[in-house]
């Protein structure tokens, strides 16, 4: 892992580095490269702006690590009254969400309880529920979320990270449930003993990855999702995938908000089916730091906004 990757995801979990940068107005003009605003309002206009472009977008607020169960039935009301915004915009957005903002830490039953009211309204509303993986400590009570809601719904999706060693035997366990997946590289600090601590190993693992996820929806069925900013990778990805006979639909691309939107509308131009994961919410510093983490040279935008 680089030192300028290992310093952000160090950064990221300073309360006191949080504390400043919620007060400081270049900051939040930072975060404008990632997120269209800290509010519900901005995403819902964003995904409708995207939508009409022929881009689809999955919405998460950001927050995590709750310390109440009140706090996390309130992120659970909050989304199932976003699943009825979407509705009656006719903004074919999903919902991604991090179990601990619905009380992972706290009560694994309860996040079970809350998630499967969210996957219930996903159903109810034409729209679908993703579950993203946190770090490494999560993994297993998270697939085990997962399992449990795959059996009773079936849109429902996980995001899996690649750069984990476990992470082959975790996709080929899930692949007969017809599972949605969402393959990202990982964003967390991991120590060198479970995760690839070097990005060109990470990136072979996840093509390999992207390969088995093909070829599952190939026998089983359910959905292969890339989530990468890799655009020569993503290109690998769709000639694999053309050559399976896995079609569009099976499969989609996902990315960021405000990163490579002109590959994005490339994709979509040449029939593949892009969707963007559209941020906000207060609670963004972790978030973010973890964005500067992927790819550290944008730092410099950072530093450019400070002086702009």
């Amino acid at each position: 892992m680089s030192i300028a990757r290992s310093l952000l995801l160090k950064a990221a979990d300073s309360q006191w580095l949080a504390d400043q940068m919620s007060k400081r107005a270049f900051s939040r003009r930072a975060i404008r490269k990632f997120m269209p605003g800290e509010e519900l309002g901005d995403a819902l206009s964003a995904a409708a702006s995207l939508q009409g472009q022929g881009i689809g977008s999955l919405f998460t607020r950001l927050g995590e690590g709750l310390t109440k169960l009140a706090d996390a039935e309130a992120v659970r009301d909050h989304y199932l009254g976003v699943f009825d915004d979407l509705k009656a915009r006719n903004i074919k957005t999903w919902i991604s969400v991090k179990p601990t903002q619905l009380g992972l830490d706290l009560s694994q039953p309860k996040c079970l309880e809350y998630l499967d009211s969210l996957a219930a309204r996903a159903v109810a509303t034409g729209s679908s529920l993703w579950i993203d993986m946190e770090d490494s400590n999560y993994v297993d009570r998270t697939l085990d979320l997962y399992r449990a809601l795959k059996a009773r719904y079936e849109p429902v999706g996980i995001a899996i990270q690649s750069y984990l060693f476990r992470t082959p035997n975790d996709i080929d366990s899930l692949l007969p449930l017809k599972p949605w997946i969402r393959l990202v590289k990982g964003a967390y600090a991991e120590p060198a003993a479970i995760a690839f601590p070097v990005k060109r190993d990470n990136d072979l693992a996840y093509y390999d990855l992207s390969l088995k996820m093909l070829e599952g929806v190939k026998k089983y069925g359910g959905l292969a999702v890339f989530g990468t900013h890799d655009i020569a990778l993503l290109h690998r990805i769709v000639g694999a995938a053309r050559e399976r006979g896995v079609k569009p639909g099976q499969y989609e691309l996902h990315m960021l908000y405000g990163i490579k939107t002109a590959d994005q509308l490339a994709f979509v131009a040449r029939g593949e089916t892009v969707k963007v994961l559209i941020s906000y919410g207060h609670a963004w510093f972790k978030w973010y730091m973890r964005r500067l983490a992927e790819r550290p040279a944008n730092v410099w935008f950072v530093v450019k906004t400070m002086v702009a």
